[in-house]
Order: C-alpha cells, then sequence, then structure tokens
C-alpha cells in the first residue's frame, strides 16, 4: 500500500493505492480531506473518476461543514441520545467504571473504553426498541448484533439477522427508532421499494424527516 497527496482543481485528495483492491472509492472525512482509494491505476483513470464524482465530492464537504459532528472532552462528557452528559451521570456509569479500571491511562484506551461502552449501551437500549417495534410491527427476527461500522448505521440479512452500529446510541432517541423500525421492515422486504418504504411509514410517522436529518449527519447508508 502506498499513499500519495494529488491536486484536483481547488481540492487537495489523498490517493491511497491497495493493489489487489477490486473497485474504487472516494470518500470525505470528518475534517473536510477527500480520501480515494484505488488499486494501481493511470493517472487519466484516477481524473475521470474523480470529474465524475466532482458533485458528490464537493456535496459532501458543504454538508460536513453544514453538520460539523458534535465534539466531547474525553474522560468529561460522553455524547448519547444527541445529547451531551456528564461522567459523572447516571447514564455514563458504566463508562465511569470502564475508565476507572484503566491501568494506563492515554488516549487509546480512553476510546477503547468508549467504543466499549456505547456497546453494552446499544445492547441494552436497542434491544428493548427492537423487541418493542418487533411486537408492534408482528415480526420476528433471528438475532440481534453490535458492533462498531464505519459506513451503515444498520443492517438486515436473509438470515433475519439484524446488525446495529455501536455508535447509532450517538443519534436522537427518535433517530434510534426510526434506523430499529427500517431494519425490522428489511423482514418483510431485503430491498428499498415503495413497499419498503410504506412498510416504514406505517409504524414511524415523518419517516421521510427523520430519514433525510439522519443522512445529513454523516457518510452513513442505511
Amino acid at each position: 500500500m502506498s499513499t500519495n497527496e494529488i491536486i484536483f482543481k481547488d481540492l487537495g485528495i489523498i490517493h491511497i493505492i491497495k493493489p489487489r483492491l477490486k473497485n474504487s472509492y472516494v470518500r470525505v472525512n470528518e475534517d473536510y480531506k477527500v480520501i480515494l482509494t484505488t488499486s494501481k491505476v493511470s493517472k487519466s483513470y484516477v481524473e475521470e473518476l474523480l470529474i465524475e464524482k466532482e458533485n458528490w465530492i464537493r456535496k459532501q464537504i458543504l454538508k460536513r461543514k453544514q453538520n460539523p459532528p458534535v465534539q466531547i472532552n474525553l474522560e468529561d462528557e460522553v455524547l448519547l441520545f444527541g445529547e451531551i452528559y456528564s461522567v459523572d451521570s447516571d447514564e455514563a456509569s458504566e463508562l465511569r467504571a470502564l475508565l476507572n479500571r484503566l491501568r494506563i491511562v492515554n488516549k487509546k484506551n480512553i476510546l477503547r473504553c468508549y467504543d466499549d461502552f456505547y456497546k453494552i449501551f446499544s445492547q441494552n437500549y436497542l434491544t428493548l426498541r427492537t423487541q418493542h417495534f418487533a411486537q408492534i410491527m408482528n415480526l420476528k427476527y433471528k438475532e440481534i448484533k453490535f458492533k462498531k461500522m464505519r459506513s451503515r448505521w444498520g443492517s438486515c440479512n436473509s438470515d433475519r439477522v439484524i446488525t446495529f452500529n455501536t455508535a447509532l446510541i450517538k443519534l436522537t432517541k427518535e433517530q434510534i427508532d426510526y434506523v430499529v423500525v427500517h431494519e425490522l421492515a428489511h423482514l418483510v422486504h431485503m430491498n428499498h421499494s415503495k413497499l419498503f418504504h410504506n412498510l416504514v411509514d406505517i409504524y414511524f410517522a415523518d419517516s421521510k424527516r427523520v430519514r433525510q436529518e439522519i443522512k445529513n449527519r454523516q457518510n452513513f447508508t442505511l
């Protein structure tokens, strides 16, 4: 793997080359940096790809600037349900316990505590919300899984296994409920057809507005 920086018009592009990669990917990170990942390709291929993706890239940069990620002070605060809570709050009791057990206090270990906390909190909260809506929708799933994901808030496969991103717990309760209903609806329709969205609309009021709010937060998809 190798990395270099290229200039495309007024945009600085970090180009990551992975020889074994089959597809090409473009993303915009939290610092508004454009990351292009490809196999070993020609300069003309890169230029054509950037021309094709230019409008999308600029929209993503603008979206991130309009909706900057919420920043918290590590060890002092935690982001839950779209709000910042003190680590001393009841909601963060498990996080305090994890932090207090640290033998070596550094950023890497602190972040691991936060990841562990979000997973524990997700397992407790999202399991109850999924059970709640599954009963209302008269649907049955096989299993719920939780893991940290980079580009999806949730997923549902043909084996009826629903997986939630542990970062989902950072969204508002309304947005979390939308994702839960969204994934449960995939038990009936494994696509994003009109029938799928109609089913979501039955059990979640104002779904279009909430879906757009979630899309505006980051480069996550449902």
